[in-house]
């Protein structure tokens, strides 16, 4: 047993022989009032820091975010439930803070505590503010989009600096919150850039990667230009100092965060935060640990830190302070700046149970607010198989959805494997998960599970329980898959394997997710794992968007069908079941075809057929006699129709979906 477990079972009065660590944390009261840690009020600044195992706990108080003495240090008191206390009869308005405790006889080094809502730079100490003075003009009646059922949203995956960073982005504040506030900003040859470009897209969500507070870059040194994703968290409720204009002020990075999310919800478009509550980017050295030792943390037998997240620990939402902070952290993103979703990193490291209340909670603040996320882990975990917020366990957990890595792997090819091709590059016997994909994971009578090649059985619920995807921010750009996977091919054929690709994904039951810049061929240069690559592999080149004008149109018109389209984002398994029929192809491999019939989901379309041909050869297909109006085929798509058709024997181009649409 652990030094730390030791001295927490003698604190706690009970025999260390006969506990293991998980009784000696429930013996532990909690704490759920809504004063941790700082706030202000007419009576002066309170604090309160919960920490039941410390024996004694000092507060600092500061001019200045770094490299200055404390003004002050205030002994604080034991409170109730766990919790420590002090008050300064003054507002301190400007002034910085620090907790430090003592514990197994020794002071751990300082922290600002767990709940942070303002920083000094670098995130050392909690700064406070006057959170009112944050907001911008108009901030009073800001609201995002709003959207019936999450698989009405086409969600748009981006970072902040691959965004805006590179030269042709036009944008002055490159890499910052405030890039998201240009308008009117242009390529070198006069295309759409940064919001405008989101615009014009037609996305209604921008999926943003970790803005909270992160730990890997010097916000001391911002020309040195470190680059990180933000998967190494450090003050979970404050945002990142390196996308403010100063990070030396607490203020600017709330205020220029707040006018971001204002001027994509002006533009109509929501926002969705990445969050990573499965794990720390310290162990020893993090903020939980300096708070609470060992108690936010699972742990092996032997004392050490158990490691589900790959990053050298991963948290314990199952235990109530856990679970009581991921789901008041997100309610006070929700509520203090307005974010209308959150995606969370290796979700199925937390508990089912932590994640309904999660979507319950947020849900009371604003419906129209949506939870998915990873439904697997980097590692083996103790929390059971069982109780994981896993792919396979999303049925528990209604209001939540997980990405298909079904749909990812079976169009594109294996992730693990750069050369592995997919259906939509040319692989056979991949047909029936992306049948998977395209039922939104949902129980249906004409599709195989056990033919899929991740998993074996529905999972889904409902298809709005179901993010289908080709690529993301992890692995190979959809670009840089194709390339490795299809070599010697010109760049022509391989953009008619994105768009047949995406098309897939488009068309599918669920919510369609896109990687930013897919639209303009965005590639990284072939690297797989560019969470700290330089901007020369990360920027999104927007002349790509001048040199790839017809891929670009046919993301803007698929995006377009879908919007226009209910058949596509039907809500039930029932309605999938009934209302989506395939036809039988007779084992001609690379041939799907499938029809939404019936008004599917009040759609004005009686019928639409929806053909994908993933071979290199073009294949013939039989269609019901009728008047039909082709909306995509051989490679061009327009939401209106491009031209029509009477059925009958029709040829599908190699390479490319074709989509036909009847009234009557």
């Amino acid at each position: 047993m652990s030094t730390i477990i030791a001295s927490a079972t003698m604190a706690a009065g009970i025999d260390a022989s006969a506990q293991d660590r998980d009784a000696v944390y429930s013996t532990y009261e909690t704490y759920d009032g809504s004063d941790l840690e700082m706030t202000v009020n007419s009576t002066g600044t309170h604090f309160t820091l919960w920490s039941p195992m410390a024996q004694a706990v000092k507060l600092r108080i500061f001019p200045t975010g770094r490299n200055s003495a404390p003004e002050q240090t205030i002994d604080m008191t034991r409170g109730e439930k766990g919790t420590w206390r002090a008050s300064v009869p003054e507002r301190l308005y400007g002034k910085f803070y620090t907790f430090q405790i003592k514990h197994d006889g020794k002071w751990l080094d300082e922290t600002p505590g767990v709940w942070a809502k303002a920083v000094g730079v670098n995130g050392q100490r909690a700064a406070i503010i006057d959170f009112d003075s944050t907001d911008p003009e108009g901030w009073d009646k800001d609201k995002g989009p709003a959207i019936s059922h999450i698989n009405d949203a086409v969600i748009y995956e981006m970072h902040h600096r691959d965004f805006s960073v590179h030269p042709s982005s036009g944008i002055a504040s490159k890499g910052k919150f405030l890039a998201m506030t240009e308008q009117g900003t242009t390529n070198p040859e006069g295309d759409k850039t940064g919001i405008d470009h989101l615009k014009e897209l037609g996305v209604t969500h921008v999926h943003i990667l970790p803005s909270y507070d992160y730990n890997s870059v010097d916000e001391t040194n911002l020309p040195a230009n470190t680059y990180n994703w933000g998967y190494d968290p450090q003050n979970y409720n404050a945002p990142e100092g390196s996308y403010s204009t100063n990070p030396v002020d607490p203020a600017t990075r709330v205020t220029e965060m707040k006018q971001m999310v204002k001027a994509l919800h002006d533009a109509g478009i929501g926002v969705v935060m990445d969050v990573v509550y499965n794990h720390t980017a310290e162990n020893d050295g993090s903020n939980f640990s300096l708070t609470a030792p060992g108690y936010y943390y699972r742990h092996r037998p032997d004392g050490s830190y158990s490691d589900a997240s790959g990053c050298g620990n991963e948290t314990a939402s199952e235990r109530q302070q856990m679970r009581d902070f991921i789901v008041n952290s997100v309610k006070y993103w929700a509520e203090e700046y307005h974010i209308d979703g959150f995606r969370f990193d290796l979700m199925a490291i937390h508990d089912t149970t932590t994640m309904n209340e999660v979507a319950r909670e947020l849900k009371k603040i604003n419906p129209d607010i949506f939870v998915y996320g990873e439904g697997w882990t980097a590692g083996d975990s103790p929390l059971p198989v069982g109780a994981r917020a896993l792919k396979d366990n999303v049925s528990a957990m209604p209001q939540i959805a997980v990405f298909s890595d079904d749909i990812r792997d079976a169009v594109k090819g294996h992730y693990t494997d750069e050369k592995d091709r997919g259906f939509a590059t040319g692989k056979p016997g991949l047909e029936e998960t992306v049948k998977i994909g395209i039922v939104g994971a949902t129980a249906h009578p004409q599709v195989d599970y056990s033919k899929g090649n991740n998993s074996k059985a529905p999972y889904a619920s409902s298809p709005s329980q179901v993010i289908n995807y080709v690529s993301c921010h992890d692995d190979l750009t959809l670009t840089d898959k194709l390339a490795k996977s299809l070599p010697g091919e010109s760049v022509a054929d391989r953009q008619r394997a994105a768009k047949l690709a995406q098309t897939i994904v488009f068309t599918s039951q669920g919510t369609p997710f896109m990687f930013a810049g897919e639209e303009v061929f965005r590639d990284k240069k072939g690297v797989h794992n560019s969470y700290n690559s330089p901007d020369s592999i990360n920027a999104i080149d927007w002349s790509q968007k001048h040199d790839n004008a017809d891929l670009f149109n046919y993301y803007v018109e698929l995006i377009k069908l879908r919007k226009a389209h209910p058949a596509f984002r039907m809500t039930s398994a029932e309605d999938v079941a009934k209302h989506l029929v395939f036809d039988d192809m007779k084992g001609q491999t690379g041939l799907i075809s499938y029809s939404l019939k019936d008004h599917a989901n009040g759609d004005a379309w009686k019928e639409i057929k929806v053909v994908f041909n993933g071979s290199s050869e073009p294949r013939m297909i039989k269609v019901a006699k009728a008047d039909w109006t082709v909306i995509a085929e051989d490679g061009v798509l327009n939401a209106e129709g491009i031209g029509s058709s009477k059925g009958g024997r029709l040829m599908v181009a190699p390479r490319s979906a074709l989509i036909l649409a009847r009234e009557k």
